[in-house]
């Protein structure tokens, strides 16, 4: 559409200004005199008035009441000309606008000195009005037309879509340097297969005369390592939210978001970014009374510690955590949740017509505890959890001879998708000896699974002791058991963990715990906020599952005892440096010692 502004003759109409006297002096008109001559008026119509009382054609009170009739007109008029004047240039400019958001050009055309020339189809004429009208049109229109734009998010640039204000942002950046060291006397001699190697690769050939991957336990290396986090958290509706966090990482580990430098190609290749949270929570109530249901994959939902959980862990699945005053001071507490392990590959046997039987795995999990503040400057925390996995221990196959590495059997997805070291293990495949293997002495390609299945009772305590705020005494605790282990039914299959003597003499065990007592203060919110922390902890090689607990002790997983020295120093409210020396020795089996130091720059925003 295009706008045309004409330029047409001008008729004249009092401006505003001028207005207001001429109302009032009509209302107020004195009767005339008739021997006095009326003072001349700049209005024709009224000459013409007073002229005729003159002559005695009218009376003077009848000339009063039509002048001011008149004038009363006349400001009517002018009232109604104004308001049509400013209608039309509002309906002008609000079509100008709308046709510079569509891309229609806007073409002024010039009018006549004897008139507006016909307008073209779509144009709209503004004729003439006064200035000062035309600027409250125009102060007026714009105003309409800003707050709509604010409220659409269309026209001002200093204005976000709604959705942005809602979406709150955070991150953190971890620069690590980490030297693992191994004492002499560590047992080298192929003691310490990586299981997790194996089972995530090709079948091992128990038979043949190279040794299975195998752990590093008797050099020292040192990395440099790099973890990068963006979280994101967008404010719903009627107390729901979404969230998101993106994380580095070597690989998809379930417990790390380190990113070695100088791996992954070396050269200085670029880093993977993984999906690490995503998640859809419902909130209702407040810190005294409320409840929540978390889907999709979100932070640990439990209280507890690294000695069941590492502190990089995502859950899977569906969380309900509720929460009650039950006394002054005593809330009690409650987390329940189903979280998928692992699911079975929909064309499980791949290379077979027909398919196997579907090997899901779940972990149920519930807890009850309560946080009591005992008094103003002590408060103690608990919690009771029950952790039961279904399906995660390994499975003996139907009997069957593979050929090859490439032949499957029935039970190779129970054996863990991911692992670190510890537990113990069994041989899942039940290969039949016959001419195709050599009757047993060849082509024994093997995978290994979880000797036991689990099923975990955990205590979790915490004490703080706040006398000396902001200094803060805190004493965290923690108590695992495995209620599911039974010795003699794993040590006829176990193979690994086992002591002097060999198969048959299984060593491992059922149970953990670990003290904590940490000193300084609770937040590093300002500069020179500090903390020191010292530990211990006994974890054997069956009280958890190895895959999802600390991945830095002992260089992660089970089977592991020894302490842990920490430290960290605030160098702005938003810098850290910190650092850890862990030293940890087997429990159960071959000799492998293992010392760890870190230490941390940490920045968040």
């Amino acid at each position: 559409m295009k706008i045309c502004c004409l330029a047409s003759r001008r008729t004249f109409f009092p401006r505003p200004l001028l207005l207001a006297p001429l109302l009032a002096a009509a209302l107020s008109w004195p009767a005339l005199a008739a021997d006095a001559p009326a003072p001349l008026s700049a209005n024709v119509t009224v000459n013409l008035i007073n002229r005729l009382v003159e002559r005695n054609l009218l009376p003077a009170a009848d000339a009063a009441e039509l002048i001011r009739q008149a004038e009363a007109d006349a400001a009517v008029a002018q009232a109604r000309a104004v308001a049509a004047q400013a209608e039309a240039i509002r309906l002008a400019v609000a079509q100008a606008l709308a046709a510079q958001q569509a891309g229609t050009s806007i073409v002024p055309v010039a009018a006549a000195a004897t008139g507006p020339a016909p307008a073209p189809d779509g144009t709209v004429r503004v004729t003439y009005v006064p200035e000062v009208v035309k600027t409250q049109i125009r102060e007026q229109i714009k105003a309409e037309v800003m707050a709509q734009a604010r409220e659409e998010h269309w026209a001002d640039p200093r204005m976000v879509p709604d959705w942005v204000a809602r979406l709150r942002l955070t991150g953190d950046v971890r620069v690590r340097h980490e030297g693992n060291y191994f004492p002499s006397g560590n047992d080298n001699t192929g003691a310490f297969p990586n299981f997790n190697a194996i089972n995530t690769g090709n079948p091992f050939d128990v038979t043949g005369t190279t040794f299975s991957p195998q752990l590093n336990v008797d050099q020292d290396r040192s990395r440099e390592r790099l973890r990068f986090r963006l979280a994101g958290e967008v404010q719903l509706d009627d107390g729901f939210t979404s969230g998101f966090r993106l994380a580095t990482g070597d690989s998809s580990s379930p417990v790390s978001a380190n990113q070695s430098f100088g791996t992954t190609g070396g050269n200085f290749s670029k880093y993977a970014i993984w999906l690490d949270r995503a998640f859809i929570k419902y909130q209702a109530g407040d810190a005294v009374a409320g409840h929540a249901e978390m889907i999709g994959r979100f932070d640990n939902p439990f209280f507890s510690t690294d000695l069941i959980w590492d502190d990089d862990l995502g859950f899977d699945g569906l969380a309900v955590q509720g929460k009650r005053e039950v006394a002054d001071g005593l809330t009690a507490f409650a987390t329940a949740g189903a979280f998928p392990v692992f699911n079975t590959d929909l064309n499980f046997a791949t290379i077979q017509p027909a398919k196997f039987k579907s090997t899901d795995k779940w972990l149920y999990a519930v807890q009850l505890g309560a946080d009591w503040k005992a008094a103003k400057e002590v408060s103690f925390k608990v919690g009771l959890a029950y952790y039961d996995f279904v399906g995660v221990a390994g499975r003996l196959s139907t009997p069957f001879t593979p050929v090859s590495a490439a032949d499957q059997g029935d039970t190779d997805g129970t054996r863990p998708s991911f692992a670190q070291k510890g537990n113990t293990y069994m041989a899942l495949r039940n290969i039949t000896p016959g001419p195709l293997n050599g009757f047993g002495t060849t082509n024994q390609f093997q995978y290994f699974g979880l000797a036991t299945p689990f099923q975990d009772l955990a205590l979790t305590a915490r004490l703080d002791f706040n006398r000396f705020a902001p200094v803060q005494v805190s004493l965290t605790g923690e108590l695992v058991k495995n209620v599911a282990f039974d010795r003699a039914a794993i040590a006829p299959k176990a193979v690994n963990n086992l002591g002097a003597g060999g198969p048959g003499n299984f060593v491992g065990g059922d149970m953990g715990w670990m003290l904590n007592l940490k000193f300084g203060h609770a937040a590093l919110v300002q500069r020179g906020d500090w903390s020191v922390s010292l530990g211990y902890r006994h974890v054997e090689s069956d009280a958890v599952i190895d895959g999802f607990n600390d991945s830095d002790f002992g260089g992660g997983g089970t089977n592991v005892k020894g302490f842990t020295l920490g430290g960290s120093i605030a160098l702005s409210s938003r810098v850290w440096a910190g650092f850890r020396w862990m030293s940890s020795d087997s429990i159960a089996g071959p000799t492998l010692k293992n010392d760890t130091f870190q230490i941390d720059l940490n920045a968040k925003f």
